[in-house]
Formats: structure tokens, C-alpha cells, sequence
């Protein structure tokens, strides 16, 4: 009778055991890196992959810096390539060098979770190298706004700023819509011309031809390219710019001390004082950096250029023409 009791009392010892560890709190779920696993293609068709939206990021590429700080991510460069020079807080940041002088050590000292390059300016040896070193490596190739608009999707998976990224699009379409809007109810300078100059005289003649931004922000303005019988960024003689006779010039040339300034060299130049553009003094030094690099600053070098078409101090026509 005394053993009933004991194996009576055993069980029940046992069963209020189990019952209280049944009523302990679950443990709470561990996250798998897969909850914030960040996967995109970059603009080469490659697949990368991160275990969470990057936190240091060296950038390469001056576009690409500058997309990085519109999306409010300027805290994650901790390397910026020599030529990344927008915003001016960048400055601050540790400078690499990129393209063909690319140090792959100084990159790879800096621990990034992320490279951000240029196809344009960076080989597939140097990617290859940061990879082979244990990189991540990302590539861009906005070669017009569409690319662009591309470029700013991906970077803000990359950082996780994809509400960012649509925000920032969705003012450069704005901005674009706007200016088309405008230029559709103003029919005064139809097939009007526009030569984009992006190298100057002293350095061989280079314009803007077609596939490339300039070339579309022309077309948004309303008026045809020279050079649109040509792609990229071809070569041309001044013969050829004299012949196409443009009723607009736009130069993307920086002043330099002692010289004279870009509009007045292209005014002053031998034998192109009967083009249009010149007779109307209708020469134009964009912002250099925002009309030439493909990121969000395009929409106000847009903005910029159509002020001086068609805004208040655009150039009048001399009586002659």
C-alpha cells in the first residue's frame, strides 16, 4: 500500500513537471538571413547577392555617389572614387583611385559590404580582383535617363531605400513632364537645332550624339540634335559644326584661370561667326558635372536648359535670321 502511494506521488510530481514546462514561453524565432537578404542584378545582367542592404559602400563612380546621397544613404560611403566630388560634404570621405589607376588594395582596406562601379570606367579584370578578394561588387551603366532611372532603382536596393528611390524618380519624371508640357504649347522653335559640345576646341571637338541623355534632353526641349546621325560620344571637326549651322550651342567646358571663359572662346573662334547660334548669342556653359552624369541632377540641368530657351533671358533672334 505504502509503494501505491510513493509511485502515486512520483507520478504526479512528474506530471506537474511536464505540465510546467509545456506552460514556459516559446523561445521567439531567431531571423534567417534570407528575412533580410537583399538579391539584385546589377546593369551587366550580374546576380549579387547580400546577407542585408549595405552599410559601407565604397563608390567609384561620380553618378553613382551622387544617387546614393539623393536617396539620403551618404552614410554608408566609406570610400569614394578620386573623381566623386558632388555633394560637397563627400569631400570628407576617404578618396580611392578609380578607372585605369584603380588600387585594388586601397578597396579592399576599407572593408566595404559593397563596390559600386562603372562599366564605362572600370574593367572586368578589376571586378575580378575586388571578387576574388571577397568583395561584393556592383556595376552601373546608365547610358540614357531611362538608365538612369535604372541606376536608382538598384542602388536603392542595395542600401534598402527602394520608397527613397521611387521618390527620387518620380521627381526627375516630374521635372521631364513638366518641360515637355511646356514645350508642346510653344511651337515658336520648331526645328530649331542644338549642338551638344562636351569636349572643347584646345582638346579635340567631341558632341553628344544618339543613345545618350544630352541627346534625349534635346529632343525633350523640342529641338534637333546636329549630330544625330551619330551615336555616343562621336568625334567632329569644326567644318561639320559649321555646316549643320546650330541655332543653339551648349557646352558642358569648365572655366579655367587665365583663359577665357567657354562662352566667349566658342564666340570667338575663326570662322564661326555666321552660325546661328552665335549670331544670336545663343551659347550656353551648362553645369558641367549635372548635365554629363548620369543621376538624379539631370532634371535640373534640364530645367536649366529650357530656362534659357525659352525663358525670360532666352537669347532673341537677330534680325537677320
Amino acid at each position: 500500500m505504502k509503494i501505491r502511494k510513493i509511485t502515486a506521488l512520483l507520478l504526479a510530481v512528474l506530471m506537474a513537471a511536464v505540465i510546467a514546462g509545456c506552460a514556459q514561453k516559446a523561445p521567439a524565432p531567431v531571423s534567417s538571413p534570407s528575412d533580410t537578404a537583399v538579391s539584385v542584378t546589377d546593369m551587366t545582367g550580374r546576380g549579387v547577392t547580400l546577407d542585408k542592404p549595405a552599410e559601407k559602400i565604397v563608390v567609384i563612380t561620380a553618378s553613382d555617389a551622387e544617387i546614393l546621397y539623393a536617396l539620403g544613404a551618404g552614410a554608408t560611403v566609406v570610400g569614394r572614387g578620386e573623381y566623386c566630388d558632388y555633394p560637397a560634404e563627400i569631400s570628407n570621405i576617404t578618396s580611392v583611385k578609380s578607372g585605369a589607376d584603380t588600387n585594388i588594395e586601397q578597396i579592399v582596406a576599407l572593408k566595404p559590404d559593397v563596390v559600386l562601379m562603372s562599366q564605362m570606367d572600370q574593367t572586368k579584370e578589376q571586378v575580378a580582383s575586388l571578387e576574388n578578394a571577397g568583395l561584393k561588387v556592383v556595376m552601373s551603366n546608365a547610358q540614357d535617363i531611362n538608365g538612369v532611372y535604372t541606376a536608382i532603382t538598384m542602388i536603392g536596393q542595395v542600401v534598402g531605400k527602394n520608397d527613397e528611390a521611387k521618390t527620387v524618380i518620380d521627381s526627375m519624371k516630374k521635372t521631364f513632364d513638366d518641360i515637355k508640357t511646356k514645350v508642346q504649347s510653344n511651337a515658336a522653335l520648331s526645328a530649331k537645332t542644338i549642338y551638344f559640345e562636351v569636349y572643347p576646341l584646345s582638346q579635340g571637338l567631341y558632341a553628344a550624339g544618339t543613345g545618350t541623355f544630352m541627346d534625349e534632353i534635346g529632343t525633350m526641349l523640342g529641338l534637333k540634335n546636329i549630330f544625330s546621325d551619330k551615336s555616343d560620344w562621336p568625334p567632329v571637326s569644326e567644318e561639320q559644326v559649321i555646316q549643320r549651322n546650330p541655332d543653339f550651342i551648349v557646352t558642358t567646358s569648365m572655366s579655367v584661370p587665365g583663359a577665357p571663359d567657354p562662352v566667349s572662346e566658342i564666340k570667338s573662334r575663326k570662322g564661326w561667326e555666321n552660325i546661328t547660334a552665335i549670331k544670336n548669342g545663343a551659347v550656353f556653359n551648362a553645369d558641367s558635372s549635372a548635365l554629363t552624369r548620369p543621376g538624379p541632377r539631370l532634371a535640373g540641368a534640364a530645367q536649366d536648359l529650357y530656362n534659357f530657351i525659352y525663358g525670360d533671358t532666352a537669347p532673341t533672334p537677330s534680325p537677320s535670321n
